[in-house]
């Protein structure tokens, strides 16, 4: 199939991407999105978001005719589902949002249309996915019901991309393909191989969604072993920085680094899909998920004896008098994605119990979130290290990793990342 016009639902950090990707190609793509300012953006050549090269993909796209951006689908030969898929209370999924977007192009699908669940998933969400259709347009028929004879075929596709990387590996990575039937599984192959230069590899739509939470999931359990490790060696005087490194040296032994939590809308969210899914059984994801989520307590902590150990030392000044600069906001370096970030998290929170000034420092954006304009100035590193008293360090930006020893004597620190003080 030629695939004369691509669509894709929901133009965030994965779909303005693999939109721009497919335009690159000269393959015309219209992009939907319910965020009118982030369509305006985009068809004036621009991006909303903070993803190098990007920006210059997007602008050769929209110029050359080749992408533009609207608020409701239109028709097309595939359809490309990126949306989010957050989780409710007691960390139950929410598919509300693949939901609307099935809803929305129902009324747009024709015969022999391909649609592709990129969206990270639970189990079942891509046939849930095609019900919803289904319900929607009794005209046509689905692979559930009709096999290999349907009129729509359907897939799950996830997404496996690394923020700060993600046209690079877009291309180059390899990519799980889950058709609802062989057919399904074929067709979707024939359009990501527009521009995937990796390996396509067939399975069940089921298997597709486990994969990538089972690779986020092995992620989340190897950082909690670290984010323990860490606070283990603080209880008993060890430097965990130093311990991890001489771990390491042993030939069959990788321990990750640890950090303040574990952020982002992947990692922090996907194992909480497998312990709904199955609740008896994935008892070391869920432990994995809870110590990752209990991170961010004990870097607060430190903080608290920071914050005393200054006022020990100044005994001039008051808790008032001291001021706390926070460096870093997004999940994970040289990105602007604060999404289900721990730093923010754990901002907001001693700006809660402290009673000083409160600094942010988070050179990848332009201004603070509302959650955190009321309590926090954002500065430069420069002026908050001519400012502060008590350095928090959460993210191990670029710029973070310039600041000598030297830059940090007469400070109090404390450090997550371990690039200041390891």
């Amino acid at each position: 199939m030629p695939f004369a016009t691509i669509s894709v639902i929901g133009l965030g950090y994965i779909g303005l991407p693999t939109a721009a990707v497919f335009a690159s190609r000269k393959k015309q793509v219209i992009g939907v999105d319910v965020n009118q300012n982030a369509v305006d953006i985009i068809n004036r050549g621009q991006i909303h978001i903070v993803e190098p090269d990007l920006d210059m993909v997007v602008h050769a796209a929209v110029t050359e005719g080749y992408l533009r951006a609207t608020t409701k689908p239109e028709p097309a030969d595939a359809f490309l589902i990126a949306v989010p898929t957050p989780f409710k209370g007691n960390h139950e999924p929410d598919l509300s949002y693949i939901k609307a977007a099935s809803k929305s192009i129902a009324a747009v699908l024709k015969k022999g249309d391909l649609v592709i669940l990129e969206s990270t998933s639970p189990v079942g969400a891509t046939e849930q996915m095609a019900a919803w259709l289904a319900d929607a347009r009794p005209d046509l028929s689905f692979p559930q019901t009709h096999g290999e004879n349907s009129d729509i075929r359907i897939a799950h596709c996830p997404e496996r991309v690394l923020p700060g990387h993600v046209l690079r590996e877009l291309v180059q990575n390899d990519r799980v393909i889950g058709g609802m039937t062989p057919k399904c599984s074929e067709l979707a192959i024939s359009l990501y191989k527009i521009f995937v230069k990796g390996d396509c590899i067939i399975t069940n739509a089921r298997t597709a969604e486990m994969c990538k939470l089972t690779e986020n999931s092995f992620r989340d359990t190897n950082i909690a072993f670290a984010n323990e490790l860490s606070m283990i060696c603080d209880k008993l005087d060890i430097n965990v920085w130093e311990l991890i490194t001489l771990a390491n040296r042993h030939p069959r032994v990788n321990i990750l680094q640890p950090g303040p939590g574990v952020g982002g809308h992947c990692i922090a969210v996907d194992p909480w899909f497998i312990v709904n899914k199955t609740p008896d059984q994935a008892q070391l994801i869920r432990v994995a998920r809870e110590v990752n989520d209990s991170k961010p307590n004990w870097v607060i902590e430190q903080v608290s004896s920071a914050v005393a150990d200054f006022l020990q030392a100044n005994p001039d000044k008051n808790a008032q008098q001291v001021t706390i600069a926070c460096f870093g906001l997004a999940f994970k370096p040289d990105i602007d994605d604060l999404r289900e970030s721990p730093a923010v998290l754990i901002s907001k929170q001693i700006a809660s119990k402290h009673v000083g000034r409160m600094l942010a420092v988070e050179p990848n954006i332009l201004e603070l979130p509302p959650e955190l304009a009321c309590d926090f100035t954002l500065l430069s590193l420069e002026n908050a290290l001519d400012e502060a008293d008590v350095l928090v360090l959460l993210v191990d930006h670029t710029e973070f990793k310039a600041v000598s020893a030297t830059d940090l004597i007469g400070y109090k620190v404390v450090d997550t990342r371990g690039i200041w003080t390891s």
